[in-house]
């Protein structure tokens, strides 16, 4: 039998986050969707005459996804 693959891993906790995420949209008022917004605010703007790039990041961490990558963590550990 082969050891626990970690791309398995790392998909479970993506997997728990996106319905964390989810879960947490459907309740707007409830305490799941309590949590932090982080990154930046407004994109960032590189300009190089005939290419612009843009870059951006905003991270909003939940009660919601928090228990999704819980979850996803004891679902790998069963696995």
């Amino acid at each position: 039998m082969r050891g626990k693959n970690t791309w398995t891993c790392f998909l479970l906790i993506l997997a728990g986050i996106v319905l964390g995420g989810f879960i947490g949209s459907l309740f707007p008022d409830s305490w799941l969707n309590f949590g932090q917004t982080f990154g930046l605010s407004s994109p960032l703007v590189l300009d190089l005459g005939i290419l612009s790039v843009t870059f951006g990041l905003t991270i909003k961490i939940t009660i919601a996804s928090i228990i999704g990558i819980i979850t996803g963590i004891m679902v790998y550990r069963f696995i």
